[in-house]
């Protein structure tokens, strides 16, 4: 019998290339929340907003001879701009937000999936180890713990456990 090989270093490449190709497959839009999520959680987008609140502000409290205030205290132009720039913010990341949760949803399910059919062919081996335990008159017969582990595992009894937890305690 020829047994086919998988390298776990190939399911890793499998796993990793998600990200690849849900980033090819982005809109334009997508790639613009993306790029615009990345240049506003920064350092430097930080101190560019505070230098402009404080600047907006200096020009704004009379306190600078001869600069006539446009928005005085208590500053309503400024709460308005404010106000629209976390929202735009805010809906910019949301966008991105959304695309890593399907990105992490989709990777969880290829987790779940590598995981079970890791379970059957743990099993399977420890069928086989058995098999050759048996043949070498080893008597496994009274190991209770080696037959529950031989027992496949049903994983919609863990789902309907899982559930039932969450719906006690969530």
């Amino acid at each position: 019998m020829k047994m086919r090989h998988i390298r776990s270093g190939r399911r890793q490449e499998i796993v990793t290339s998600l990200r690849t190709r849900a980033n090819a497959k982005r809109t334009w839009t997508a790639k613009l929340a993306d790029w615009l999520t990345a240049r506003f959680g920064t350092m430097t987008f930080l101190v560019i907003n505070i230098t402009w609140f404080a600047v907006w502000i200096t020009l704004n409290s009379g306190a600078l001879p001869g600069v006539e205030p446009f928005d005085p205290y208590p500053f309503s132009f400024l709460t308005f701009v404010v106000s629209l720039e976390a929202i735009v913010l805010a809906i910019i990341v949301l966008i991105s937000q959304n695309r890593e949760e399907r990105i992490a949803t989709l990777r969880q399910e290829v987790d779940l999936q590598i995981n079970m059919q890791t379970e059957k062919e743990l099993t399977k081996l420890m069928e086989l180890v058995v098999m050759l335990l048996e043949l070498q008159g080893v008597d496994v017969d009274e190991d209770e713990e080696l037959h529950a582990m031989l027992t496949p595992t049903r994983a919609e009894k863990i789902e309907e456990a899982l559930e039932k937890e969450i719906d006690e305690h969530g």
